[in-house]
């Protein structure tokens, strides 16, 4: 659910702008970073409860 709600945060921004999410547990953990890199953004930043993204 995490992602899902971030996704909808990334759709709503422009190209290029930088998105922090905070989140709690492994499972995003895991699944946040691979799944943004996978969709085009990257990772400026990832340790645990906070991961920084920008939007592909």
């Amino acid at each position: 659910m995490t992602f899902v709600r971030t996704r909808l945060m990334l759709d709503r921004m422009a190209p290029g702008e930088v998105l922090e999410v905070l989140y709690a547990g492994e499972e995003p953990a895991r699944n946040l970073p691979r799944t943004a890199a996978e969709q085009g953004h990257a990772v400026l930043l990832h340790e645990p409860g906070r991961l920084l993204l920008r939007k592909g």
